[in-house]
């Protein structure tokens, strides 16, 4: 089967940085599936692992945390998907990713593809998705009730263009998202945010401004330990910050004087331990899925390369590294 992958970890611009590979077609077992991979999309992630795992002596290193595709053949033990099944999913960090024809993954981090969507705009969604949503309800503990305000930092990237969106539909929550440039300024307030304030700016001031509740949660998208002393006088006491980014350092001392807490997500955390409630993700991608086909979500996808090949993909790793991308690039058919 055709695989995109790299030997040694290198720079985006190195020649050996991505390469096109020819590797065996994988064969299901216990509660994996076997997927024809349709159309992937590109993560921080993938850029991160690129450069820091190095594959085992004599193998090669297939990246790829977002998929969609038609299930090709299940494992003895698969009990919630069957042949022929459209789906999408995000994967596992610890497994071979899904830049190649076939992928095997676990029944229970994979959702039914939202039926209104193409493969494209499918393959958008699932990591960011996950991570948005366990974000703002496993870990911040929103819920269906809550009040208040929300602030969303990094608001105009993948993880925020769909936490903005579900934070509006799913709670009663003021939406403050961060962006500094004109069209991804825009994008957030199209996405539904309820004020879009400049992280380039002075955050405490801009919120101060407003005409808000207090901000009792807060998501941290991006550049945490830079934002992060001004965050902490943002919260209000006993108020939540949710982190998914690798800060450097951070000194986490100053929430004490408020009670207030530090949550990290980290959607790999599921499968990677196999934890009791991993299939709370194949749940949540279904609601995800029912969502967009009921109109109250919209893909993230905005830009489509195709072939899914080596030269494509390290245009889209570079594009990722350069970290001014809005919504999600993808990548289809083989």
């Amino acid at each position: 089967m055709k695989a995109i992958g790299y030997r040694v970890p290198s720079p985006i611009d190195a020649p050996e940085a991505l390469i096109d590979l020819d590797l065996p077609k994988p064969a299901a077992t216990g509660r994996d599936l076997l997927v024809a991979v349709k159309a992937v999309s590109v993560n921080p992630v993938d850029a991160k692992v690129r450069v820091s795992r190095k594959p085992a002596e004599g193998q090669a290193e297939i990246l790829g945390y977002d998929a969609a595709g038609i299930v090709e053949a299940v494992g003895p033990e698969v009990t919630l998907f069957k042949v022929g099944d459209p789906v999408y999913y995000a994967g596992a960090i610890d497994r071979p990713g899904s830049n190649a024809e076939f992928q095997l993954v676990d029944e229970r981090i994979v959702g039914r593809k939202p039926a209104s969507l193409t493969f494209a705009e499918a393959a958008a969604l699932p990591l960011t998705a996950i991570t948005a949503w366990e974000l703002l309800f496993d870990r911040l503990g929103a819920t269906r009730d809550s009040v208040g305000g929300l602030l969303v930092t990094g608001a105009g990237g993948g993880v925020g263009s769909i936490l903005v969106q579900i934070a509006r539909k799913l709670t009663g929550l003021t939406v403050i998202g961060t962006a500094s440039r004109p069209e991804t300024i825009d994008w957030v307030k199209a996405l539904g945010a309820h004020h879009v304030i400049d992280h380039g700016g002075d955050l405490v001031a801009q919120v101060k401004a407003l005409d808000i509740p207090p901000v009792g949660l807060i998501a941290s998208l991006t550049h945490t330990d830079v934002h992060f002393p001004a965050l902490v006088e943002i919260l209000e006491p006993q108020g939540r910050v949710g982190v998914i980014d690798d800060a450097p350092s951070l000194d986490v001392n100053p929430l004490k004087r408020k009670s207030a807490s530090l949550h990290w997500e980290f959607m790999f955390a599921r499968p990677l331990f196999k934890t009791p409630d991993m299939i709370a993700q194949h749940a949540l991608l279904n609601a995800v899925a029912d969502m967009i086909d009921a109109g109250d979500l919209r893909t993230t996808l905005s830009q489509t390369l195709s072939p899914i090949n080596a030269a494509n993909l390290k245009a889209a790793h570079a594009a990722i590294e350069s970290k001014r991308t809005r919504g999600k690039i993808v990548l289809e058919g083989f």
